[in-house]
Formats: C-alpha cells, structure tokens, sequence
C-alpha cells in the first residue's frame, strides 16, 4: 500500500492511498465465499459456487464493492499510523477508483490533531484572590442553618413574599390539562422562583381557599415556548418562624454546646471551601498562563461541534430549571453577543487545553494503573450522580474507557504544570496546591472526597481539558 500526506490546513491533512491488487485479494476471496453462502444456482451446492459464476450471476462489480467495504477502513487506519497521523473525526472518503486487477485507490479528507512544540511548562507564575472568609458569609451559613430548623405556622391573612403556602397547579392548553403540569397539597415558598414563571407574582395577596388563573409562557417539555392558561388554588398560608441564635439552636442544630462553638466551626468549613476554590483558581490560572505561551491552531469543524454541545447543554439545564435564557442573560447581566462570545472563548481555551496537555502527558511519558481508572470512575460516577458499577458499566459498554483514560493523562499532565508553578494570592502570599490531585483534579483527600466535588464545577478550561463528557451523555440519548 502507498500513501500520501497533503497538508490543507495546520489541522486538516488530505491522505491519497493506493491499494495494490494483492492486498485487496484476501478480502475479494472471502466475499466470493460469503457470497456463494448466499445464492442458489442449480448445479452448484451452496456455499459451492465458483467465482467466474459468481460473476456472471451477481456481477464483479458487486464483489469489488463488499470486498473494498471490506478493506477500506483498514487501509485508511494503516495510512494514518503511517503518517503518523491522530483524527479529531470522521473521514470524508472522495474518489474512489477500482481498476478490478489492480487494486483500488482513494482520497481521505480529515482534521487532525495540529502539530505542537510545547512551551517551557516550568516555573511558570500566577496570581488569583485571596480566600477571605468575612462576617456576612458565616451569617448567611448560619442564617440558612436557621431556616432548616423553622417551623411552619398557619396565618390567617394573604400571603407575602417569604411565607409558605400549600397550593394545587394546574395548568391547560385549548381546555387540556398539560401533561406533567398538575400538583396537588404541594408546599412552596413565594417569591422562591424556578417553577412557572409569573407564579409568585399570582400568589402575592392570595389567602387560604383563594384562586387565580393567569397566563403564562412555558420554558420546558414538549410545548416550550407555547402559553399555557395556569390555575392556581392556595389551601394553607403558612408564615415562617425562626429559632433564636442561642445555645439552645446550636445544641439542637449541631453537636456543639454553645452558638461561639458552631460558629467557629461554620468558619472553619466555610475557611476550607475556599481553600479548595482557591486551589482551583490557581490550577485554571496556571494553565492560562501556559496557554498564553502559545498559539494552537484549532479545527473549526470540532469548534462548532463543541459550541453547538455546550449550547444545547446550558439550555437544556435552564428548561429543567425553569428558566428561560432571556432571564438567565438578564440575571447575568449579559447580552446574547456577549453570551456567545464567552462561550466561543471557554470552548477555544478548552480545546487548546486538551491538545497542549496531550503532548505533554506523551513527552513526560505518563501511564496509568488500574487503581487510579477506578478512583477516577468513581468520581465521575458521582459528579453526574450515578451510581458506580452502572456508571463504569456504560463506560465499558459503550468504549469510553479510551477517553477516560485520556482525561487521566491530561490531569497528570496539569497537575505537573501547576506543582513547577508559583501562585500567589492578591496579598502576595503564596498559595498552597496540597489539594492538587494526581488527575488534576481538586479534593481534600484520596480516595474521593464526596465533600469537595463542588470545588471543581467552577473551573473552565481546566476542567473541560480533563473531561468529555459528552459522548456519553449523546450515547444516552441514543
């Protein structure tokens, strides 16, 4: 077999490959004996029919094409280890020839992954925010500890922003109940949000036996952005009563005697929080430094793909919230060019990520050991809130573990960057990276710490580098 490499653009190459007669002939061999598995032909027992009759009955030209079929796409997986050449997607096969005894020739168009000469990754600085813990936030722990142990009491008079209430909901399109849009006896808070919008403005001013209907427009399920008619009937308006800040909440609320004691541990956690946010920080400001040191050439068409995923995504977690994306950019303070625009510039920086950490993770000559794919699909399996054996079954299944293992590699690769690296907080001292996991990932304590998952969801292209998830979310849907 011979093949060539023309370069189209630094991430898409066009691969011209020629496949004598002799390698294609085992393949031309073994579709005559499928074939003759297949037919009747009277004179011949099946399974006995000779090729020149094979020929004449079903057509060589039949048998080129499944034997081709056939060997195409390992003679395509051949030129590219060949050429030493990584596909980001699909190839675009273009000009097929078959000259029948001579073999078959064709043309390959794909992206690649872009060659790279890595920056030096050592000793590289940073700076991010100092982790302060202040007065308010340990009084909005507390406060929300409060509200926890509130007790709930009937009022009898119209309901205000901040009270409870027990409702029925029912809403209908053309006189029809909407599917899944009808509760009963259900308990919220006014003025809470994240259920229909105009709900809590239709609440206000409502006492127990009261309805209102009013008019809305839905932002989830099969009728979204179609108005729906909404009933509402409140049967109980409840006021909110909160414990006293005394010893006697903290012995109730906690396994401290005293409010001093609950306090100092609320800031003790609360402290531990945003260490671990801290060290986050400086992980995603290492790599931006890194990445600053360099321009990658990105494939466009894996761009869009990206862009297109994440868009999807944060839609459809705003229809499962609720939320219409015209509030979420209000709530932001973001206009929809602005949305885009960051949009554009996380996936860029996260897809830049992944190829620069690749090659590192290859010259450092990284591996992994089954101890460490397990840890890793146990902490998958619990950021997307599966459970583990199902989680890694599916991983399996549907041959993710490549990808996973990928996402390994990159992390150690991070983790190298960030441990040669010096961070420092906006006062100048230096920030600790204890909480660094060997996956680059960021946690108290190994195994998985269940208590620091939170502190990972905040990360843009650190994350997005060491993760794809959207394989088997799109396996899933499937």
């Amino acid at each position: 077999m011979k093949s060539a490499v023309e370069t189209l653009s630094p991430t898409r190459v066009k691969l011209t490959v020629e496949v004598p007669f002799e390698e294609l002939k085992p393949s031309l061999d073994a579709a005559y004996q499928s074939i003759a598995k297949q037919i009747n032909v009277p004179g011949f027992r099946r399974g006995k029919v000779p090729p020149t009759v094979i020929d004449r009955q079903v057509g060589r030209a039949a048998v080129l094409e499944q034997a081709i079929n056939e060997t195409l796409p390992k003679k395509y997986a051949e030129a590219l280890e060949a050429n030493d050449l990584v596909p980001l997607a699909q190839p675009d096969i273009e000009g097929l020839e078959i000259a029948d005894d001579e073999g078959f020739g064709f043309t390959a168009e794909v992206d690649v992954k872009p060659e790279i000469v890595v920056p030096d990754y050592t000793g590289l600085t940073a700076e991010v925010p100092d982790a302060e813990i202040t007065d308010a936030d340990v009084d909005e722990q507390v406060e929300a500890l409060r509200e926890r142990f509130a007790t709930l009491n009937d009022v009898e008079r119209a309901a205000a922003d901040g009270d409870f209430v027990v409702l029925d909901l029912r809403a209908t399109k053309d006189g029809e109940v909407v599917d899944g849009a009808e509760v009963s006896g259900m308990s919220y808070q006014v003025g809470r949000g994240g259920m229909i919008e105009g709900l809590d403005e239709a609440l206000v001013g409502l006492s127990a036996g009261d309805d209102k209907t009013f008019e809305t427009e839905l932002v989830g399920g099969d009728l979204v952005g179609e108005k729906v008619e909404v009933s509402v009937k409140v049967t109980q308006v409840q006021e909110q009563e909160l414990p006293e800040i005394d010893d006697e909440f903290a012995q109730m609320a906690s396994e401290f005697d005293t409010v001093d004691e609950l306090t100092a541990d609320v800031r003790e956690r609360l402290g531990r929080g945003k260490r671990l946010e801290q060290a986050a920080e400086a992980r995603d400001a290492v790599l931006e430094a890194l990445l600053d040191k360099i321009e990658i050439p990105l494939p466009e068409t894996m761009v869009t793909d990206e862009l297109n995923a994440r868009r999807s995504s944060v839609e459809q977690q705003l229809a499962m919230a609720g939320i219409t994306m015209e509030k979420y950019l209000e709530d932001e303070g973001q206009t929809v060019d602005e949305f885009e625009a960051d949009l554009e510039r996380r996936v860029r920086d996260a897809v830049a990520a992944q190829f620069l950490l690749d090659e590192i993770a290859k010259k450092e000559e990284f591996g992994i050991d089954q101890a460490e794919l397990s840890q890793h699909l146990v902490r998958r399996a619990q950021q997307s809130g599966q459970d583990p054996q199902e989680f890694a079954n599916h991983m399996f299944e549907h041959n993710h573990i490549p990808d996973l293992v990928q996402e390994i590699l990159r992390g150690k690769a991070l983790a190298l960057v960030v441990e040669g690296a010096e961070v420092k907080d906006a006062s100048g001292n230096p920030v600790e990276l204890k909480n660094l996991r060997p996956d680059g990932t960021i946690g108290e304590d190994e195994p998985v710490d269940e208590s620091a998952e939170g502190s990972d969801e905040g990360s843009d292209e650190a994350s997005e580098a060491t993760a794809t998830e959207s394989d088997d979310k799109a396996d899933d849907k499937a």
